[in-house]
């Protein structure tokens, strides 16, 4: 017996009845008005209950203005519902004497436990169609968590599924997500929460119940459940821990909970001590941002109103940061504010004694001595905390003054205050300071966890300074130069460092150079990347003038980029005049910003300096090309631009330039052990090469047996005959393990092509394609999608322009024009007389299945008979008792079947629905002996009729609305004698199909 959804959706809902003590009620035995998704009784008596100081018209105001949420878009609607759930619901009514405004709170934070939490299946909503969710968690009656579950037994239903069904939940029955807090998919295998604004790729696993390890088994689907809707748990992260950022909402990870709560555990035991509340260290673009600002909001209950000072050591740093913040002001009940000198700074924390978000990068502190404020209550927050911002120790300069180092500056200006600092960038073995000034590490999530977790994905390095044609010398002085700025720490050895690299601009910078340089880029650009993701690529020049040289440079080469490249860096007073039309205004760099951003924007290619090398975040940028030394956490944060999740995106690439791969695995030395081993050595030639060749090698052993070799010859005719002949190879009844391992592995070998393309020569390239057509073709025709040939031969045509240059087309179905029916004749008959037997039986049973999950909605005597058909053609198939030509027979005596029945409606005057009643009418064979078509037809439009005329939401699932179903059947059939002596079970038949009626309407 195959463990099916309705299985599973009873497993969870005993795990949260009998493990996590939620009550548990069938939504069919609720008597209510389907149009509302509240479960209005337990709404009330729940509310009562946790804001027992409020009278019962306070209680009946709050719920009238949470049920009168339905003007604006979904996501308006859920934002607003999100700060009545957070903050409570602000009323104002009349108690008979005086006017009273209170707050009544829709979830007691205080005592988690006094909430009323309930598991319901089977709760119907009827609004722009009838929709009924597996399970719905709910919290006081409120509908917080939808779930959609889908059968582990079930190949083609997986979590992906499950995410569709939700976003079609989202369309047919937006009200429910009106009071959404969080969605959840299952297959038990996969678990993942989200929100009704995230995108699949972006749904999150919660590996840990406790926070202490990480649970990395295959099928941890108690993990998740346990861990995160722990009722305490789930109330937590309902306060703290689910916000909007402008209108993307956004739940935390499971990393980013726990992190947060050590770090306020650290910090208000810091306030207590010695004022060091320690390092938050969690790897680039895993949410750092994010985490700073469910830390402020904690931090806001958990502290005795604290002032946090925010601090970065660049101005471009600070108005990203700043920018997040504020982004988030409404679920922080607090504006942050820019201090724009250390003046401003003083005055906005002597106009407080408590509160207060304020932001000001470091150089501020330099403006002056003495305190800005000996309050306590100070937590000071260092974005990215390292030495070269936070130094303690006193320097003497080349002119003979003492320069004081910055973090002991901050120490002087806030003496009292708590400091923590959060990097997503180890701190470097040899600095003291930082932890003289912090602490010790609060939390570690390393790069290996963050890519094992689906947060950020691997980077990947592809060395082309060969490219560029350099001397050895010079390339070898490149090298020199930039380990001594990585070796060397001390200001004045940078400084030396950048003195001797001046020299090098004019190296770097010379025309033959950049041109080399150039030609390359643009090669690599629209051979290798501009395919991936979006196109997005992000060029890391040397200088500002090579920007600009490379800028024009590639405007030359390509007139039509204008707007699909540009120059993103700071101006200067001695600028040329021509550079300042290029570069623009602070307005402009914000309408590149917003351009690069948009996926779908013809900007493409952004040229920086230093601007956008770090807190910078576009997901679908895949591609830098480094033209650039940096060392240490700044090659590190400018690379992670590309490690950002965005779909289907395997890893991000760098293109080197300039020799970065020393500093690239010296940079790692302070990584964790597990980093070092993983991504110690990311060298496509040395991680993705091998991997495709070892990829290469498994598709050609599963393709043992079968002669492709005509598709690397010049005739597209004969292409098209290899990628037919593989797949009807593969499509053999006998190759049916074969076939799937077949996909899984040629999926995998695409991924490591996509990273390594470039390196590879012409016939790996024509193989590859090869392979990938094959995939693609079997995936579409064996796959639960719809089929669509003209897609699969638009694909391939792609493929095979991007792989081998091809520009004829391929067309695997000859003689059919692009407009076609699936069962049209000409089609049905092309594929009957396919040579490749196997392919063609795929096909046709790829089609029929299609066709019977249509009835399996519809039309219950017609599903179960060409299902039955189907099946038992292809048993025999399978067994060896029908050859190829005699199932293709069967198989298309059935398609053509199919493709009249939409004539049989038309004879009889029926639509398709009453035909459905008719064909359920006519089943036993005898009935058409008893009665004639025209009393079949009466029959059939009456029953239909009735139907509809009683139409009651649930009727299949309530146990009292089947009943009266059943009578309203019986009792029209009786006047007709139906059904005739003998067929009793035809009665059978018909409320099988009136149920199937009631689902699907």
């Amino acid at each position: 017996m195959k463990f099916t959804e309705s299985n599973y959706e009873n497993a969870i809902i005993e795990l949260f009845n009998e493990h996590l003590g939620y009550d548990h009620i069938k939504g069919v035995e609720v008597e209510r008005d389907f149009s509302q998704p509240l479960h209005l009784e337990l709404v009330r008596s729940s509310l009562g209950g946790i804001n027992r100081d409020k009278s019962p018209q306070a209680i009946e105001e709050a719920i009238a203005k949470i049920t009168s949420i339905d003007r604006g878009t979904l996501v308006s609607r859920n934002r607003m519902f999100s700060d009545f759930l957070q903050n409570g619901v602000e009323v104002n009514y009349f108690d008979g004497k005086d006017n009273v405004a209170t707050i009544v709170r829709l979830i007691d934070f205080n005592l988690p436990l006094h909430n009323n939490f309930t598991i319901i299946n089977q709760w119907t909503i009827e609004e722009r169609s009838v929709r009924r969710p597996d399970v719905i968690l709910f919290i006081n009656g409120l509908p917080l968590v939808v779930m959609e579950l889908k059968s582990p037994s079930r190949e083609n239903a997986d979590v992906s599924e499950a995410y569709c069904q939700l976003r079609n939940y989202m369309q047919e029955i937006p009200s429910l997500f009106v009071y959404n807090a969080l969605c959840v998919m299952s297959d038990m295998s996969i678990s993942k929460a989200g929100t009704i604004t995230a995108g699949e790729d972006r749904f999150m696993e919660w590996k840990t119940a406790d926070g202490k390890s990480e649970d990395l088994s295959a099928a941890a689907f108690e993990v998740f459940f346990g861990g995160m809707f722990d009722k305490v748990r789930l109330i937590e992260i309902i306060q703290n821990f689910i916000c909007y950022s402008d209108d993307a909402k956004i739940v935390a990870g499971y990393h980013q909970f726990f992190a947060v709560r050590k770090a306020i555990d650290s910090t208000l035991d810091a306030t207590q001590t010695d004022g060091k509340g320690g390092v938050f260290w969690h790897t680039q673009g895993s949410g750092k941002s994010l985490s700073m600002v469910f830390y402020a909001k904690l931090l806001q209950d958990s502290v005795n109103s604290p002032t946090i000072v925010v601090l970065t050591d660049r101005k471009d740093l600070d108005g990203q940061l700043y920018k997040q913040f504020a982004r988030c002001k409404d679920f922080l009940r607090q504006t942050p504010v820019q201090a724009q000198s250390r003046e401003h700074l003083k005055e906005l924390l002597a106009g407080r004694e408590a509160n207060g978000i304020l932001f000001s990068t470091m150089q501020k502190f330099e403006e002056g001595e003495g305190p800005l404020s000996e309050r306590r209550n100070i937590i000071v927050v260092a974005d990215e905390a390292h030495r070269s911002q936070y130094g303690l120790t006193e320097r003497v300069d080349k002119d003979g003054k003492v320069k004081i180092g910055a973090a002991r500056l901050v120490r002087k200006a806030l003496p009292n205050a708590t400091f923590i600092g959060f990097t997503g960038t180890p701190i470097s073995q040899k600095d003291r300071s930082t932890r003289e000034i912090f602490g010790d590490y609060i939390d570690v999530y390393d790069m290996t966890q963050a890519v094992e977790d689906g947060a950020t994905k691997p980077v990947f390095y592809e060395s082309r300074v060969i490219n560029l044609k350099l001397d050895q010398k010079i390339l070898n002085r490149i090298d020199a130069e930039y380990d001594a700025m990585a070796d060397e720490a001390e200001e004045h050895s940078i400084e030396k460092s950048k003195n001797e690299l001046g020299r090098i601009d004019s190296i770097l910078g010379a025309p033959q150079t950049i041109d080399s340089l150039c030609d390359d880029i643009v090669s690599h650009y629209e051979e290798h990347r501009q395919y991936q993701q979006t196109g997005k690529a992000m060029i890391v020049a040397y200088s500002r003038s090579i920007a600009m040289d490379i800028y024009e440079k590639l405007l030359v080469m390509r007139p039509e980029w204008s707007n699909k490249v540009a120059v993103v860096m700071t101006s200067a007073n001695k600028d040329p005049e021509e550079w300042r039309k290029i570069i623009g205004n602070d307005t402009y760099k914000k309408e590149l910003e917003k351009r690069f951003k948009d996926d779908e924007s013809e900007l493409k290619i952004a040229i920086v300096v230093d601007m956008w090398l770090t807190g910078f975040d576009v997901p679908s940028l895949s591609t830098m090309y480094v033209y650039k030394p940096m060392s240490g956490h700044n090659l590190m944060q400018a690379i992670a631009r590309v490690n950002r999740v965005f779909g289907d995106k395997v890893g991000g690439l760098v293109v080197d330039y300039v020799g970065i791969a020393s500093a690239l695995k010296k940079a790692m030395n302070d990584y964790t052990v597990r980093d070092r081993k993983n991504y110690g050595d990311t060298d496509i030639t040395k991680s993705a090469y091998p991997e495709f060749q070892k990829k290469l090698e498994v598709c050609r052993d599963l393709m043992h047996g079968y002669d492709y070799s005509i598709f690397f010859g010049e005739k597209d005719l004969d292409r098209a005959k290899a990628i037919n002949g593989g797949v009807n190879f593969l499509s053999a009844p006998e190759c049916e393990d074969r076939r799937k391992l077949y996909i899984k592995e040629a999926l995998l070998l695409s991924q490591a092509q996509s990273l390594c393309k470039s390196i590879l020569v012409f016939d790996e390239r024509m193989e590859f394609a090869y392979f990938e057509a094959i995939r693609t073709v079997l995936t579409k025709v064996g796959g639960n999608g719809k089929i669509s040939f003209r897609n699969i031969n638009e694909r391939i045509n792609e493929l095979l322009k991007q792989s081998i240059k091809s520009e004829g087309v391929i067309n695997l179905f000859s003689d059919i024009k692009e407009e076609f029916s699936l069962f049209d004749p000409k089609f049905l008959e092309e594929i009957s007389q396919m040579k490749e037997k196997n392919f063609a039986v795929e096909l046709l049973r790829k089609l029929i299945a299609e066709q019977v999950r249509i009835y399996q909605r519809t039309n219950v005597v017609r599903a179960d008979k060409f299902s039955d058909i189907l099946s038992r053609a292809m048993s025999n198939y399978l067994k060896g008792l029908l050859t190829n030509e005699e199932v293709i027979e069967e198989l298309m005596k059935t398609a053509l079947e199919i493709m009249n029945g939409g004539n049989d409606a038309k004879k009889l005057n029926l639509s398709d629905e009453e035909l459905a009643f008719y064909d359920a009418l006519t089943k036993p064979q005898a009935v058409k002996d008893i009665y004639d078509n025209e009393q079949l037809v009466s029959i059939t439009k009456e029953l239909t009729e009735a139907l509809r005329a009683n139409k009651t939401i649930d009727w299949n699932a309530k146990e009292s609305a089947r009943a009266g179903m059943r009578r309203i059947v019986k009792r029209l059939l009786k006047k007709y004698n139906y059904p005739p002596e003998g067929q009793e079970d035809a009665l059978d038949i018909i409320m099988k199909q009136c149920n199937m009626w009631s689902e699907s309407n």
